[in-house]
């Protein structure tokens, strides 16, 4: 997504001595633990790699009585799972995370969850990103659903050794300088395939979301209205001719198949935006040092970027806010960083240099610190409608479909205005 950060660069710079400590507040708890000895288990639901398992056994050691359960899942299947669980009314995690591209549509159910702002988020607001507390803000401005873990920033993550097997450079600058543009980008894939008999994308749905979010507009206008001919038809496009020249190796994200292509030598680059590293050095451990990062073809965009709510059904409310508020402190989100490179939404973080001076060992030493934030800047935000979440998984099927060969390109984009108005009538 396109997002302004020129200003907050600025802000960054000034205040990042003032954003150290965020200020907890505690709150009595109105619920009792879940055993006999005053034990509360809280749930977490998430999909990928949130950087939270040392965070868990760290949590869990300074409050003994708080046992923390993490849960997992695939993308599109843990925001379907909790719009089940709020309608009917039950057997929603104690915290659930929420992505940018599902939040308009969770935050319009805003009565489903804590109002944050009740239990003393507001003092927050003026540390994140402007649009980004937006983003989870009921639209009356009373109700707060969520605070912001990450941004996304928008980078190429791509296998120096593979670059070198098939003549390519493989020095970060020189990589860059290989794709302007995204038709660039395709003619660099077509020179690998053509020299090592292999694809050079992972899949055509991991390039048409980082492309779309470089658009400034995407599915919906503020309206909610569907607007399908501007930016979703320009990522359309260059999607579909990315998929004719073959250079795709047709994974899907999060599966068994896409996992072991990170190892297989299946695909030699892809889309990368921060949240993607944890991904990687989590499923590919063997392949460190042999990845590096490049500029994104187009410069600079987001993709993704979530939040964490708490759904009021829960029966420890009281503890699962005093969880989520500590898990977005500066100490924790600069150790989530650090560890699986999510970018966080706190701008004065940006000068920190525990930040700044970050380099990733696993990625070839990268300056990642300087990187995505810079990656970033000068973006506009792109609105996102009620429907984003679910048309933009119809149109990704039918992106699958054309890689598959089961639907002609030529056809393709009458068949994915079709899919985006159904999903978004639905």
């Amino acid at each position: 997504m396109r997002r302004s950060w020129k200003h907050w660069a600025r802000v960054a710079a000034a205040g990042a001595v003032g954003l150290a400590v965020l200020t907890a507040c505690s709150g009595k708890s109105t619920s009792g633990g879940d055993a006999g000895d005053g034990t509360v288990t809280l749930k977490i639901n998430f999909w990928g790699d949130f950087g939270l398992q040392d965070l868990k056994t760290r949590y869990e050691a300074e409050h003994p009585n708080i046992k923390i359960q993490l849960n997992s899942g695939e993308y599109n299947a843990q925001h379907e799972d909790l719009q089940k669980k709020l309608v009917a009314g039950s057997g929603a995690a104690d915290i659930a995370a929420v992505d940018e591209g599902f939040m308009v549509g969770f935050r319009g159910q805003a009565d489903k969850f804590v109002n944050l702002i009740d239990k003393g988020a507001g003092q927050y607001e003026s540390k994140y990103l402007p649009w980004k507390w937006k983003q989870s803000l009921s639209a009356d401005g009373k109700t707060q659903i969520g605070l912001g873990t990450d941004v996304g920033g928008l980078a190429m993550c791509y296998r120096s050794d593979l670059f070198a097997a098939a003549g390519l450079p493989t020095e970060r600058d020189q990589v860059s300088a290989l794709w302007p543009t995204w038709d660039r980008f395709i003619t660099v894939g077509q020179q690998y395939t053509a020299k090592t008999k292999k694809k050079f994308v992972d899949s055509g749905t991991n390039l048409f979301n980082p492309i779309l979010g470089q658009q400034p507009v995407g599915f919906y206008d503020e309206q909610n209205q569907l607007r399908l001919d501007g930016g979703p038809k320009a990522a359309f496009d260059i999607t579909v001719k990315a998929l004719q020249a073959d250079i795709s190796a047709n994974m899907v994200s999060f599966q068994a198949d896409w996992d072991k292509g990170f190892t297989s030598n299946a695909f030699a680059v892809l889309a990368c935006p921060a949240w993607m590293l944890g991904h990687i050095k989590d499923t590919a451990p063997a392949t460190a040092g042999k990845w590096d990062i490049a500029a994104v073809p187009g410069g600079g965009g987001n993709w993704g970027g979530s939040f964490l709510t708490v759904p009021k059904q829960g029966k420890h409310v009281d503890e699962a806010y005093k969880l989520l508020e500590w898990l977005v402190q500066p100490q924790q989100q600069i150790e989530v960083f650090k560890k699986v490179g999510n970018l966080p939404s706190q701008p004065a973080l940006y000068a920190d240099p525990a930040i700044t001076d970050f380099k990733n060992p696993f990625f070839n030493d990268a300056p990642v610190g300087q990187i995505f934030p810079k990656m970033a800047q000068g973006l506009t935000p792109q609105y996102l409608g009620r429907k984003n979440g679910p048309t933009r998984v119809a149109v990704e099927n039918v992106i699958r479909r054309v890689e598959n060969k089961t639907l002609k390109p030529e056809a393709a984009w009458a068949e994915a205005v079709k899919e985006a108005e159904k999903a978004s009538r639905s």
